[in-house]
């Protein structure tokens, strides 16, 4: 169903940065930054299945999320051990500079 997650070391910045370089993956970014686990519809409103279908798979490709299967839905979580062990302190900036984009 999916295509594997990148290994950690396998992780690139440059992707990483294309892919929050996206005002919609970044309200995902922002969104998944509670910790928790999130199916694909309770994240974001009002955005077609297709459209977001093709958002969570450039950030599963870049390594920011994990995807889980669970019967009918799939669960969106951050990569974050990876991402704080890959480039430690980058995560927590950009979800500060996401919070702070929104209440600007």
């Amino acid at each position: 169903m999916f295509t594997a997650h990148p290994e950690r070391d396998q992780i690139q910045l440059a992707n990483v940065l294309a892919a929050v370089g996206n005002p919609l993956r970044l309200q995902i970014l922002r969104a998944l930054g509670d910790g928790g686990e999130h199916t694909c519809g309770s994240i974001v409103q009002g955005v077609p299945k297709s459209n977001l279908t093709h958002h969570y798979r450039v950030l599963r490709d870049a390594g920011l999320i994990w995807q889980r299967p669970s019967g009918r839905e799939t669960f969106q979580s951050l990569r974050r051990e990876d991402l704080d062990a890959r480039y430690p302190g980058l995560l927590d900036t950009l979800l500060d500079a996401a919070r702070r984009d929104v209440t600007d």
